[in-house]
């Protein structure tokens, strides 16, 4: 048995190492995901007045400070008893979806597309123009992409003041009203965003996509379109990334936007969504505790030299088991017949994932224009929240990645605990008590990674979309 060690994968970040044990074959028999950056967010929340991690959590990262702020916001909502106007309901949403669906298109643009300009793909019939709009920093495609992202931020410019850190979404809605000519401009901007996405991501009108039933219907649809991700589709057919990458293709959602349902998909089948059956634990990490136990119950204490751990992050378990998140958790659970017929045939893969992120970008974008022309200018944005000295709560929503909690327990009036489960932590687990690899360290085995393999297990790692610093709070 032969062990490597590969890393840093991320980006962005660059803090994720992966420990491999080859066989003698040069497949993967064992995978071990190590979070190297501890950072200790829950700890610094530790005494604080509950208001201030509305300012803190924003600050665990930057890529998605809203997901953040929005699963705080919500758990204060719930401390306070308070419910949002619809107005404060729409701009928070108009928020989150622009910080998700930016999100998405960062993933696939500038982390995921890249690893097919490598040179080992050379003499790939999609080589070549994969690599003239997608290889690292001078792609042709990235340019305009960024442009066009940029643009797309003015939404929060004017729904939440500023992006990243805003301080606009607070426990009884949003502070920053939205006047009749910023809603104008906000329609304006997302016609703008639409154009891009039809002309140059797609290829074809938003609302085809959600036509498309099966996988062979995508493919088909595909064919002949001079577009990005019928690109994809093409490199990733070539490359059989529709059979790889499956972890137990059992997945979470918290629900998302009033649109995609909460649940637990599992064996073909959803389920209703049981908070109480959410534990971690830290047998794995170098943290004190092995027990598994309840976000609302749990803590984060250093135990740097423990036995037989090798990574910061926590595992957490749904009744035990171990399950992903994500996109495709959302689309399975609301029950997208493209995303249902892949999982039917494939399992959980890599195309399964970045298919999931591109139906979600389409979805979403006609919902925004819609939320948009909701807005009432001259309503209530926002109602008073007056914070009990002693509760408890949780503020559950879905980021870009999945899954993402804040568990949050006040006693006098300063934060008793406060924990987080991020959706990375779900998806980028370590074994747990009983033994279970987390998502991507199973998703991992069989796949060749000896000497001269291609860069198959970067295409799973990336598929993921790693956010390292927010499992690591």
């Amino acid at each position: 048995m032969k062990r490597i060690q590969l890393g840093p994968f991320n980006r962005v970040e660059g803090d994720l190492d992966i420990s491999l044990d080859l066989d003698e074959a040069g497949q993967i028999a064992a995978a071990r995901v190590n979070s190297p950056l501890f950072r200790g967010f829950e700890q610094i929340l530790v005494g604080r007045k509950p208001e201030d991690a509305l300012v803190i959590v924003p600050r665990i990262c930057g890529i998605c400070s809203v997901a953040q702020s929005a699963a705080a916001a919500k758990a204060l909502a719930a401390l306070a008893g308070v419910t949002p106007p619809p107005n404060g309901l729409l701009a928070n949403k108009l928020v989150l979806a622009t910080e998700n669906l930016a999100d998405h298109l960062t993933h696939f643009h500038v982390f995921f597309m890249p690893d097919f300009a490598r040179a080992a793909y050379a003499g790939r019939p999609w080589q070549a123009a994969i690599a003239e709009r997608f290889k690292a920093q001078v792609g042709a495609a990235i340019g305009p992409f960024l442009q066009a992202r940029a643009r797309f931020f003015g939404l929060t410019g004017f729904l939440a003041g500023r992006w990243p850190h805003s301080l606009a979404l607070q426990p009884g809605g949003s502070s920053k009203a939205t006047t009749a000519a910023e809603r104008i401009r906000l329609l304006a901007l997302l016609r703008e965003f639409r154009a891009f996405l039809e002309n140059v991501l797609f290829g074809a009108p938003l609302e085809s996509l959600g036509e498309i039933t099966s996988f062979d219907a995508l493919n088909a649809w595909a064919q002949g379109r001079n577009a990005d991700f019928p690109r994809f589709l093409a490199a990733a057919g070539d490359l059989g990334l529709e059979r790889i990458g499956r972890a137990t293709d059992r997945f979470v959602s918290y629900g998302a936007y009033e649109v995609f349902p909460a649940g637990i998909f599992s064996e073909s089948a959803v389920n209703a969504l049981e908070t109480a059956k959410i534990t971690e634990d830290a047998r794995s990490a170098w943290l004190y505790g092995d027990e598994a136990l309840p976000p609302a119950a749990g803590e984060t204490r250093i135990d740097a030299d423990k036995p037989d751990a090798y990574t910061w992050c926590k595992a957490p378990r749904y009744g035990g088991q171990v399950v992903e998140t994500g996109a495709l958790a959302r689309q399975l659970i609301a029950g997208q017949p493209l995303l249902r017929d892949m999982l039917a045939r494939f399992g959980g893969s890599v195309s399964a994932r970045i298919v999931a992120r591109m139906i979600e970008v389409a979805r979403i974008i006609p919902e925004m224009e819609t939320w948009a022309r909701a807005l009432i200018p001259g309503d209530p944005f926002c109602l008073p929240a007056e914070l009990p000295e002693s509760g408890q709560s949780v503020g559950l929503i879905e980021a870009a990645r999945g899954s993402l909690g804040h568990w949050l327990s006040v006693k006098r009036g300063r934060i008793e605990r406060y924990q987080i489960i991020a959706p990375t932590t779900w998806n980028f687990s370590p074994r747990d008590a009983t033994g279970q690899p987390g998502p991507l360290e199973q998703a991992l085995v069989g796949l060749p990674a000896g000497e001269g393999a291609l860069p198959t297990v970067q295409h799973v790692v990336r598929s993921f979309d790693p956010c390292m610093v927010c499992t690591v709070h």
